[in-house]
């Protein structure tokens, strides 16, 4: 099966980004490539387009002239691979309901499409049906189907996105789990016996059998800084939860450490306005964008991960992934598909980024779990090889008769 795969990798780097650069990467990468020697993997050779368009987050989905330029070249080098190298599936990444983003969308499928004769979407990102229906004009929502519509295959990754690929009038619809390489392979030797020896402490501090000397704690946020993906809300649940114990006298005290770029200029002045510098800053760390082994530490090190998303096209999120991966325990919201990853009994979910429900489910979740069924929960679901598979045969089926 010969596929044109039409989306972009890192740099940016964000969940969407480095799920197709798994998937290039695990079937074998770009064909033309010189480097590339190694046959097409699990029977499907990929011809890639990288529309990469931003640089950085700031610009994402942003209008800028340039990028009608960079679309436009993205698009005749799509064409040309369909002709020179006879690729008839066209595999795209649909935006969420984003203006802007859906009219970056409107131009590629008003000039790709009409060549190709089967159409892939693979959902990474939610909400886009439910936005044309409730919040977009008439129009937008006309023309958008009308360039959408019908769609061969719809692959997505919750039951929360099968509405978007409905809404698309999808002949042909596959459920597949994101998947990533095991980041703590050695878990079981290393990290288990330190996660069990920290969740017996706990719950010592909490029956009043620890002593007086408080025991630090690091709740991590690894995520995109902004209001959308919980920021300001996981740091004042922090700080509530530091004088919830402070007065109950339980000798905790939690440190919030942060991880990951700013959106906006006009937020991250805000977070060191309210944050750095003041009373509080004992209690929150910044230590911005991390990558590789840093990221790896901070996930090791951590007793707590710390999600309180309302992010519009909010799905199965890579660091959620990650951090059960490391058998860290969750805190996160009742959000699109997000419940759907975790036990159906896992108490660490909030309605919303409410600050004194996250701290509640805080002290809850520190009393209670020690993560090690969420490392379980990665195995059964989220390793890369299964994922990888399972998306090989949904995209094959779309030529299935």
């Amino acid at each position: 099966m010969k596929l044109l795969v039409f989306a972009h990798t890192p740099p940016p780097h964000h969940g969407q980004s480095y799920m197709v650069k798994l998937m290039l990467d695990g079937f074998g990468g770009d064909v033309r490539c010189p480097p590339n020697v190694r046959p097409p993997l699990h029977g499907i050779e990929c011809y890639h387009v990288n529309a990469q368009l931003s640089r950085d987050l700031a610009s994402v989905g942003e209008f800028q002239p340039a990028k009608i330029l960079r679309i436009f070249w993205f698009c005749l080098q799509a064409i040309w691979i369909r002709f020179r190298h006879g690729v008839h599936h066209f595999y795209y990444v649909p935006a969420p309901g984003k203006p802007v983003a859906l009219y970056r969308d409107w131009v590629v499928l008003l000039l790709c499409r009409p060549f190709f004769k089967q159409f892939i979407l693979h959902w990474h990102a939610a909400g886009l049906h439910q936005w044309l229906e409730t919040s977009a004009p008439p129009r937008v929502r006309a023309i958008t189907y009308r360039l959408f519509r019908p769609v061969d295959l719809s692959i997505v990754i919750s039951r929360y996105n099968i509405a978007d690929a409905e809404g698309m009038a999808s002949r042909r619809i596959r459920l597949v789990d994101n998947g990533i390489p095991d980041p703590c392979p050695d878990f079981d030797q290393v990290l288990r016996p330190i996660r069990e020896k920290c969740f017996a402490l706990r719950q010592q501090a909490f029956a009043g059998a620890l002593g007086a000397e408080p025991l630090r704690l690091k709740v991590l946020f690894l995520t995109h800084c902004s209001r959308e993906k919980g920021l300001f809300a996981a740091a004042e649940a922090v700080l509530l939860a530091n004088r919830d114990l402070a007065n109950r006298q339980v000798p905790l005290q939690l440190q919030l450490v942060v991880a990951g770029n700013f959106v906006t200029t006009e937020e991250r002045l805000e977070f060191d306005r309210l944050y750095v510098g003041t009373t509080t800053a004992k209690s929150i760390t910044f230590v911005g964008f991390v990558s590789g082994r840093q990221k790896d530490e901070l996930l090791g090190s951590a007793d707590l991960f710390l999600f309180p998303t309302r992010y519009l096209g909010e799905t199965q999120s890579v660091c959620l992934i990650e951090a059960m991966a490391f058998g860290l325990p969750v805190v996160t919201t009742r959000w699109r598909c997000l419940p759907e990853m975790l036990p159906s009994d896992y108490p660490g979910l909030t309605d919303d980024q409410d600050p004194g429900q996250l701290a509640a489910a805080l002290l809850r979740i520190l009393a209670t779990e020690n993560g090690l069924r969420l490392r379980r929960a990665f195995l059964d679901r989220f390793e890369l090889q299964p994922h990888l598979s399972a998306l090989a045969a949904a995209l094959r089926s779309v030529e299935e008769v």
